[in-house]
């Protein structure tokens, strides 16, 4: 068990993805229950707990397709990490997914068996992500369109959060959840630059981060519009609820911190580069939390 510790540890922190994951399925749930103006009480327990298990299960099935996918580049220019040092083996690293795509079966099949075709089509997604669509060296050769086409798993995954409400209830998405998964893709876009600006002296051969590849200025500016651009988005899924001023003001101020320290790092470029991965982190966790737990509390006790 220690070597496995190990692994969640360096790779997939489970307490911190478990925190981020809660608040990104909760707030599906419960945004699919506000559109639909299903207000009186909480959504099920298990619409909860099947959305947040899957989605638990999917961002660790995404960690493990990128163990396999980099294996080769991690064995060359990261052997230290958990995989090419030999502490666990890509077979292993198999069983678990296949096993959390059986829990995900099960899951689905129990709240609802018509979320099986939800399910199959984000499995189709992450299959088809898994082998870089069949274009790797295309792929790479294009940071930003390697990166919104990956990112899109991310309303995917939400899309099927939502439905782990809506599917079982009314059988068809509520209008307006359009913007709610367009503030999810921006949002991920947000985390994916985010933890790939970098300082100066903590830039490693062979790793593509955006600071080395747009530059550091640049790369912290295009991850400050993203914030912008996922504002935005959020605004308008919050105008769906009737919730646009409280998440205007939590969400303008927190847009406004991540300008500044985007301006902070223009500057000077040789510290502070893991601070936006952590702001990204802090920023979804607002960003989810008042879309979907908290107006749905205040739906509730109002």
């Amino acid at each position: 068990m220690k070597r496995w510790w190990i692994y969640q540890k360096e790779r997939f922190p489970v307490l911190a993805h478990g925190l981020l994951i809660a608040a990104f399925s909760s707030s599906a749930v419960c945004f699919s229950a506000q559109l639909r103006r299903a207000t009186d009480t909480l959504p099920s327990a298990a619409a909860f707990g099947i959305a947040f298990g899957t989605c638990f299960l999917f961002f660790l099935q995404l960690r493990i397709a990128d163990e396999f996918k980099d294996f080769e580049e991690d064995a060359r220019f990261r052997p230290y990490r958990p995989v090419p040092s030999g502490l666990v083996k890509l077979r292993e690293l198999g069983v678990v997914f296949v096993l959390a795509a059986a829990l995900q079966l099960a899951g689905a099949l129990i709240l609802e068996p018509r979320l099986v075709w939800v399910l199959a089509a984000a499995w189709t997604y992450l299959a088809l992500m898994s082998v870089e669509f069949f274009a790797r060296e295309w792929l790479v050769a294009r940071p930003v369109t390697y990166l919104w086409t990956h990112m899109l798993i991310m309303p995917i995954v939400d899309f099927y959060a939502t439905a782990c409400e809506w599917l079982p209830t009314a059988g068809s998405p509520p209008s307006g959840l359009g913007w709610f998964l367009a503030a999810s893709f921006a949002n991920g876009i947000v985390i994916e630059i985010g933890r790939k600006i970098r300082a100066a002296p903590d830039e490693e051969d062979g790793v593509r981060t955006y600071s080395v590849l747009w530059g550091r200025r640049r790369a912290a500016l295009v991850w400050s519009v993203v914030v912008l651009a996922t504002a935005s988005c959020a605004l308008m899924a919050a105008r769906a609820i009737g919730f646009f001023v409280p998440v205007a003001a939590v969400l303008g101020t927190a847009a406004f911190a991540a300008v500044f320290l985007a301006l902070r790092f223009r500057d000077d470029a040789s510290t502070g580069g893991k601070r936006f991965e952590h702001f990204s982190g802090l920023w979804t966790l607002a960003l989810y939390l008042m879309l979907g737990l908290i107006p749905m509390a205040v739906a509730i006790l109002g």
